[in-house]
């Protein structure tokens, strides 16, 4: 409690008030600043410098698992991950988040692989490959679903909206389906977008 009201005083809050909203009495909180600091609060607040140090040279994007591989492989600093998590927690300190983990279930097959891992192909629009990727923004996440053409490695379709849902999938298909005119019959296997369903066989009808 001491710490939240030596930031808020720190800020320029007056004391009083802030002692009244949490609840601690004016004596207790001089009494607590008058109070000798430790050798484990002068290295903690040693390691939060550090930590301040590193986050913000990687730009605001290691989380605590980079931050305590760089204290202690780069800066041979012996501190365990739990306490680098904590400080990081108190100063306010986040990395970005890191890509979705799935949790896949043990001899349940969660797709079926459409083209048995051969992706080679001797011409144009023979296997379309696809992915959804989501991106943090200032306004909230974005997906990104994009349609790849085997042949030639090229982007044949995209469509980027604030929800990863069916309508994202069918305009990214059917700007790759106007751009390249496949013949009917032809088909793309669908390799990403799990919240849709993957293993979805997109079979190209004459009437798109």
């Amino acid at each position: 409690m001491y710490p939240v009201i030596d930031r808020l005083v720190g800020a320029g809050a007056p004391v009083d008030r802030c002692c009244v909203i949490l609840g601690v009495t004016r004596q207790n909180y001089y009494k607590h600043k008058r109070k000798p600091v430790t050798a484990t609060q002068l290295r903690r607040q040693w390691l939060t410098g550090l930590i301040r140090e590193i986050h913000v040279a990687s730009r605001g994007t290691y989380g605590y698992r980079r931050v305590h591989a760089e204290l202690t492989l780069g800066m041979g600093i012996t501190v365990c991950p739990r306490t680098v998590s904590v400080l990081m927690t108190l100063a306010g300190i986040y990395g970005l988040p890191g890509p979705v983990r799935i949790k896949r279930l043990r001899g349940v097959a969660t797709a079926d692989d459409l083209v048995n891992r051969k992706f080679h192909r001797i011409r144009p629009n023979e296997l379309w490959v696809t992915d959804i990727t989501q991106h943090r923004t200032r306004e909230g996440w974005l997906y990104c679903c994009a349609v790849l053409d085997a042949f030639s490695r090229r982007i044949v379709g995209w469509s980027i909206d604030s929800r990863a849902d069916s309508t994202l999938v069918v305009n990214a298909l059917d700007m790759a389906i106007r751009n390249r005119r496949p013949e009917a019959g032809d088909s793309a296997p669908w390799g990403g977008g799990l919240r849709i369903g993957v293993g979805a066989r997109v079979v190209i009808n004459e009437s798109w």
